[in-house]
Order: structure tokens, then sequence, then C-alpha cells
């Protein structure tokens, strides 16, 4: 791997697991779950991917709101919980997620820095818009781009030439951040420069490309990108 990315003009980020933590709304009902809320986090997580996946190739799209709320129900009904008050109060709090601690310091360096920022995500537009206020992080992004501008998921390349059309840049000048290996690859093989965010300890996919980088949280970038404090 190469010892720093150079001639980035614009830092894209995933923002489900990459910024904001997936876990955070079943983990606040965590007194109402007790022993099952990890694993419905667990299972949330995964279906709601899944669904991604299966209805792209479906070409079946819905947005992901939608997508959130049937990977909910089925995560729901996996660990034997049948509560309509709860789900609600679950998909209340899936619209705040917390973002992780180090965000807003990296975005602040990165914008003292003078490079652009983004999020390139599945989510719904008013998803993202809420995660965000809600985080404090409207004035350290310069756009947030929902693939429902394109109707696909990732990680169909239309998705990740969405951030090459709106700052009207190269693949080689984007630095592209994502805690899912998978997107990391797909932003890989699309031409992106790529840190994969492994916050799980994840093994490296089994996929053509591969990222640049490899760090633990978002606090290594700043370095990766020759940026000091």
């Amino acid at each position: 791997m190469n010892a720093k990315l150079e001639n980035i003009s614009a830092c894209v980020f995933d923002a489900y697991g990459t910024l904001f933590d997936v876990n955070a709304a079943a983990a606040h009902c965590a007194d109402d779950l007790g022993d099952k809320w990890q694993p419905l986090a667990d299972i949330w997580r995964t279906k709601q991917l899944q669904y991604t996946w299966l209805r792209s190739l479906m070409k079946r799209h819905v947005d992901f709101w939608q997508l959130t709320t049937d990977a909910l129900d089925y995560a729901l009904d996996t660990v034997g919980v049948s509560d309509p008050a709860l789900r609600q109060k679950l998909l209340d709090l899936y619209l705040q997620l917390d973002a992780y601690v180090e965000v807003k310091d990296v975005l602040t360096a990165l914008k003292d820095a003078g490079l652009k920022t983004a999020i390139l995500s599945n989510g719904s537009p008013d998803m993202l818009t809420s995660a965000v206020q809600n985080a404090g992080l409207d004035k350290l992004l310069d756009v947030s781009l929902s693939v429902e501008d394109v109707g696909i998921y990732k990680p169909d390349p239309s998705v990740y030439q969405m951030a090459l059309d709106h700052f009207s840049i190269t693949p080689q000048e984007v630095s592209f951040q994502s805690s899912n290996a998978w997107d990391a690859a797909g932003a890989a093989t699309f031409g992106f420069r790529v840190v994969w965010v492994n916050r799980f300890d994840q093994a490296p996919e089994r996929l053509p490309d591969q990222p640049d980088f490899e760090v633990k949280t978002l606090s290594e970038l700043p370095g990766i990108l020759g940026i000091t404090a």
C-alpha cells in the first residue's frame, strides 16, 4: 500500500457504519430488548444490505427507508419480538443515529485543509438529512449524495459516478472512505482511491480490487492525506 494519498481534492464518505453507528438504535433500546439487542442489530443490518443487493438484481427498487423498515421487521420476527411501540421507537432512533466519536474532528480537519467533503450513500435523502443534522455535521459536508438519484444501490458504478459528476473531478482525485469491505472494493474497482475503515475487524473480501489503505477509525485519515494538526 502507498504511504500517502496525494492529489486528492474530495473526500467522499459512506454514511452508515462509516460516519454513523448502525448499532446505535438497537443499543439505545437495550433496556427494552435485553440480551436480544445485539442480535437484533446484527440481523437488521445484514438483512438491510442483502435487500439492497437483491432488489438491485431484481430491478425492483425501493428507497432505503423502506428497506430499513423491511429489514427491521425481519429482525424482530427472527428474535421473537412483537411490539409495535418498540418497532416505532427503533425506526425513530434510526433517523438520529449517533456519529462515531472522531467524525466531527476529522471532517473539520479536512475542511480546514481545503478539501471538498461529501456523503455518498444508499440512504434516502430524508434519512441522510436527518442523520447529518442530528450529528451537527451539516456545515462540514458540501453535499449528501443519495442513490435515489440513480435508482440502484451500491456497488453499481453509476452510484460512484455521482461524486465525479457533482464535483467535476476524476476518480483519482477522490479519497473514498467506507467501513463496508464490499463497498470499498466496489469503489476501488470504479477507480477511486479507497480507505477501508475496518471498524469491525472483518477479513478482507475476496473481490477483484482492494483498498489503498485499511484503518481502524477515521482518525487516521488526515495523516494519510498529509494533513497535520
